[in-house]
């Protein structure tokens, strides 16, 4: 697996040279200052390639842009509304100016209005370290009462909608805002953010969608991509649901493995793959992560390898980012599930048979805490979920251990 590392660009307060030190082996970034529906032209992709190729010192670093995380699917074209056909071409443009310059690995999601969900984007631990926490009863607050949702009540148990009350009733103004915040923040260095406004006008233009209707939607949308993607050697990998269960009374599409299942059979080619989020899957307690990545590994293009802590055994409920060892995902199945695929890969004589991998998230701890970078992404923290999973996979890897021994 090759080691790689989630950059945002030069405003990033983890730089290239942290990277450099963490001994990571590649990139994924993204030109997220470039509106969602645009294209990426030539000149802003060669631009990224430069930012990342020197040090603080003018030292070449030896690091190259090897996966796109990610290249944004509009609003318009998940609703199949406005300028929607535009960016589908778009789309295919930006893809094939990628593709020139030897970028090979796009992640995308098809996660309608909000990106990822959390309520808590610095929740303290008892160790003293903090980390992002999605707490249901916070969120109904949030829905019932801030973004005040029509019928919004009608989709949380009795229990959740009383607790939710007595939380909103004791929070200030300051911290209404704060959650409103913490909820709408969206893709970490997007180049847009939406206002409660914004999230009510998507919400109203949702509210005829339904699930197989946004299924459908995305099934065209891969009809026009996938093949694009094929024919330029580019392998596409959507990301899971996040968190995998219905919000906001928005359709989800990409939750479990018959999600994948069917999105994969409806456009059936080795381009339209999978992003393996541990993370965003092991939110629900119904998904077998190591199972998923034996049964689904042919088409898993890319690993995000992170784990949460459910706090619930219900598939909505509250759950917090554990330490990449420490949650209800068993790690270590899961990558000798991707170095056996990895081997299968190996004997067909598949060129990608090496499968790139992040650590995904971390929680803040160090100097982490004072350096406040994107949430979710410190860079201690990262460091250490990626030197616990470097490990695991040279054990693993072993000649007289794990997969290999006798």
């Amino acid at each position: 697996m090759k080691q790689t590392w989630r950059w945002f660009g030069p405003k990033d307060l983890v730089s290239i040279d942290d990277m450099r030190q963490a001994g990571v082996q590649g990139v994924v970034t993204a030109l997220h200052h470039v509106p969602t529906g645009l294209v990426w032209s030539p000149e802003e992709i060669t631009k990224r390639q430069r930012e990342l190729a020197w040090m603080k010192d003018g030292t070449p670093s030896g690091l190259a842009w090897d996966v796109v995380e990610s290249l944004p699917v509009s609003e318009d074209i998940k609703k199949q509304k406005g300028d929607w056909r535009t960016h589908i071409d778009n789309y295919k443009v930006s893809l094939n100016n990628l593709a020139k310059a030897g970028i090979e690995t796009v992640c995308y999601n098809f996660m309608p209005v909000l990106d990822w969900t959390r309520t808590n984007l610095a929740w303290r631990l008892p160790t003293g370290a903090t980390c992002m926490r999605f707490d249901y009863a916070d969120f109904a607050a949030f829905d019932i009462f801030i973004l005040q949702r029509p019928n919004a009540a009608k989709d949380y148990p009795a229990d959740i909608i009383a607790t939710a009350n007595e939380r909103f009733r004791a929070m200030s103004e300051a911290e209404q805002q704060a959650m409103a915040r913490n909820v709408v923040f969206g893709l970490p260095g997007a180049a847009e953010h939406f206002t409660l406004d914004d999230v009510r006008q998507h919400l109203a233009e949702y509210a005829h969608i339904s699930a197989d209707r946004l299924r459908g939607n995305f099934i065209d949308f891969l009809t026009e991509i996938a093949p694009v993607a094929e024919n330029l050697g580019v392998r596409l990998c959507c990301h899971p649901d996040d968190p995998p269960f219905d919000l906001l009374g928005l359709p989800r599409v990409m939750s479990t493995e018959s999600d994948y299942e069917a999105i994969m059979s409806a456009v059936d080619i080795p381009a339209n793959g999978i992003t393996l989020c541990t993370g965003s899957l092991g939110a629900r307690p119904d998904n077998d992560l190591p199972g998923m990545m034996d049964r689904l590994g042919a088409r898993v293009h890319f690993l995000h390898l992170r784990n949460v802590k459910r706090e619930t055994s219900h598939v909505r409920g509250s759950f917090h980012e554990a330490e990449h060892l420490g949650g209800d995902t068993d790690m270590v199945a899961v990558l000798a599930a991707a170095l056996r695929e990895e081997a299968r890969r190996k004997a067909a004589g598949r060129s990608d048979w090496s499968i790139p991998m992040r650590p995904d998230h971390g929680q803040d701890i160090l100097d982490d805490l004072h350096r406040q970078a994107q949430p979710g992404y410190p860079s201690i923290g990262r460091l250490k979920g990626l030197a616990e999973l470097r490990g695991i996979i040279q054990a693993l890897s072993h000649p007289q251990v794990g997969l290999h021994a006798r």
